[in-house]
């Protein structure tokens, strides 16, 4: 799915630089836990997350994460959006909670890129 309908499905803005339209996304993943994105996502995802801070952007780019949303209408910080610039991950603002854009993207046809984890307890 390119960013394009990503962007009409959530109704998303772009915070980054360039125009990110025709990036295709291979699926999703949703996750305020860095530590969960790491261990979890699969490389060319969207990452759906209510965290802001320049370390996602670090954690997307060490994971091969294609794009990051912010879900509940929250802006990036301007060191956040300076860093997804000069690592060319676009950042794309929603209104939306994290549950409607995932459950929007699902049913869209956009599947999940997380990886089970096998844990014992």
């Amino acid at each position: 799915m390119k960013i394009s309908e990503i962007l009409r499905i959530i109704d998303g803005t772009v915070c980054t630089e360039g125009d990110p339209q025709e990036i295709e996304i291979r699926g999703g993943c949703g996750a305020d836990l860095m530590s969960d994105v790491l261990t979890t996502i699969q490389p060319q995802a969207i990452l759906l997350t209510g965290l802001v801070n320049p370390q996602v952007v670090r954690t997307a780019h060490m994971a091969d994460v294609s794009a990051i949303v912010f879900v509940r209408g929250k802006c990036p910080h301007p060191e956040t959006v300076d860093l997804a610039n000069q690592e060319g991950i676009p950042i794309i603002s929603t209104p939306l909670g994290m549950f409607e854009v995932c459950g929007r993207l699902f049913s869209a046809g956009l599947p999940s890129l997380e990886n089970e984890l096998n844990l014992s307890i």
